[in-house]
């Protein structure tokens, strides 16, 4: 099941943050993804496989932030 993401959108991932917050931004693209938590802004850098297998939903996506 290919979920469609781009670059800048906010996604919900399965499990929430450790500071409490299940909303990320998609900040860098490639093999691997970085994703910026919204409640603390630390991002974290993940295998575009394991970014997938965890992605429950984009939220909002780029278009609609304009």
């Amino acid at each position: 099941m290919k979920k469609d993401y781009k670059l800048n959108d906010y996604v919900e991932m399965k499990k929430p943050h450790p500071c409490g917050e299940n909303r990320w931004k998609i900040i860098r693209m490639g093999m691997d993804i970085r994703i910026k938590c919204q409640g603390c802004d630390h991002s974290v850098l993940i295998p575009r496989r394991k970014f997938e297998k965890n992605l429950k939903k984009v939220v909002q996506s780029a278009e609609q932030v304009d």
